[in-house]
């Protein structure tokens, strides 16, 4: 864990996020507040998962920002491919088609339940693990101090974002029972 989390800094302005929020403000509609508060909730607390060697936060808000947004874009629960989609083409008309494997697979592996493949230093189980801290409300820590994942709820209050959830899954689980949760993995 970064001194990052000990000290409890924040960061505050990710400009890409901002930028990407704005092109799609009105897919996202009233949700938007919500989505934006969990960008940077996700992106925080990956920051202070990730190591030193691999910390990378243009990667992490790019990932961040992306991660959910087929929700919105695609009107779907199933919305992996979508958020990956839109990821991938933001980042080949901007000259960093190199970073699309790592992005790729933040996104893709955001809701694995177990491990990444990825080894535990990598930016990938960093976001993996930020996301399921925050999806759980920090049941979940990964060893993240309860203070400093308070402090980010705090600076970035929820505005609806997990009522949303449960809006979309209970949706999701009367018209697909069998598959309620499709973005779930192993």
């Amino acid at each position: 864990m970064l001194q990052y989390a000990e000290q409890g800094c924040l960061l505050t302005n990710f400009p890409i996020v901002d930028e990407v929020l704005d092109i799609h403000a009105s897919e996202l509609g009233p949700d938007r507040t919500a989505y934006h508060n969990h960008v940077y909730r996700v992106a925080n607390l990956s920051v202070a998962i990730a190591e030193d060697a691999v910390f990378d936060p243009k990667k992490i808000a790019i990932a961040a920002v992306f991660h959910d947004l087929g929700i919105w874009t695609n009107k779907t629960f199933d919305y992996i491919a979508p958020s990956v989609a839109l990821a991938r083409k933001y980042l080949a008309t901007r000259g960093m088609a190199d970073w699309i494997p790592e992005i790729e697979a933040m996104i893709a592996d955001h809701h694995k339940v177990t491990s990444s493949r990825a080894n535990s230093h990598s930016l990938v189980e960093s976001f993996r693990r930020a996301d399921w801290i925050d999806v759980t409300f920090g049941l979940r820590r990964f060893g993240l101090p309860r203070p400093f994942i308070a402090a980010v709820s705090a600076a970035w209050p929820d505005a609806g974002f997990h009522r949303r959830l449960a809006e979309l899954t209970i949706d999701r689980w009367r018209k697909h029972p069998l598959s309620p949760l499709p973005m779930v993995k192993w």
